[in-house]
């Protein structure tokens, strides 16, 4: 006798599908009568069949205040908690500063003066008052500063360091820090920084910024036109000192500048 040919492949595979399917149904039937017994034994046990209202109510949602401390709650992941700024150099302090200032910066994340991809997302679509309300949660925050890292620096290197600070370099066209950030170095009202307070590595990666047009304000760009007037040895020595200095006590803003300013400033004072 002559054998059978083999069935071609595609009909060899439907066989084998109909007997997988054959043996999964023989499976699931066997499974039923199982699953009827325990649920007969529990029903005698006194367990009885959960009630349909009880089986669709959901868990109750976890919520939290609609506050907008709850809601700047994403802005402390990288500049620390309550914006105290974190070990990282590159996250600086935002609590305490003037709300001006940190308007002006949130809005130029926004409008493309500054640039970072982390706080261009945050701000892409929000409103100049809702950024205003940011400022000003941050703004009243009356937090203690942590005393400065240690650091080894030469004695020549804070020399300079303090003379461009407090007293500028009139040869090189350049007024001392204090004349704009005020004496203390906290900042003026409404929207002059304080420089106090800020890891080294952040405050040279601002000149940088300043320097190359990463970082613009609102014209006239005051900074971009003193950064420009540094060396980059003075912009060592500078961030070096600056941030060598412990913060003050009372480390609020001044209220207004002793002199006028002696640069224009398109945005330093609102």
């Amino acid at each position: 006798m002559h054998r059978a040919a083999a069935a071609p492949w595609p009909a060899r595979a439907a066989w084998r599908f109909v007997l997988a399917a054959a043996a999964s149904m023989n499976v699931a039937s066997a499974a039923a009568p199982a699953a009827a017994d325990g649920q007969a034994v529990a029903q005698a046990a006194g367990a009885g069949p959960a009630s349909g209202a009880a089986a669709r109510t959901p868990p109750p949602l976890h919520t939290v205040p609609d506050t907008l401390a709850e809601r700047v709650k994403p802005c402390t992941a990288c500049h620390g908690r309550e914006g105290v700024a974190t070990r990282d150099g590159y996250f600086p302090r935002i609590a305490g500063k003037p709300a001006g200032y940190l308007y002006n910066q949130l809005v130029n994340f926004r409008d493309g003066r500054r640039e970072n991809a982390a706080m261009v997302r945050f701000v892409r679509f929000m409103s100049d008052a809702y950024l205003m309300e940011i400022a000003n949660h941050f703004a009243a925050l009356e937090l203690p500063y942590p005393p400065p890292p240690p650091r080894v620096a030469s004695a020549d290197e804070l020399a300079r360091g303090r003379q461009l600070v407090e007293e500028g370099d009139a040869t090189r066209g350049l007024p001392a820090c204090a004349r704009c950030h005020g004496a203390a170095m906290t900042g003026v009202a409404p929207a002059m920084p304080g420089l106090v307070g800020l890891p080294r590595d952040y405050l040279l990666a601002q000149f940088g910024a300043w320097r190359n047009g990463e970082r613009r304000a609102v014209a006239p760009d005051c900074m971009h036109e003193i950064a420009g007037r540094l060396s980059p040895e003075d912009l060592g020595a500078v961030a070096t000192y600056l941030s060598q200095q412990a913060v003050p006590a009372d480390a609020k803003p001044a209220a207004t500048l002793v002199l006028p300013l002696p640069i224009d400033c398109g945005s330093g004072l609102r």
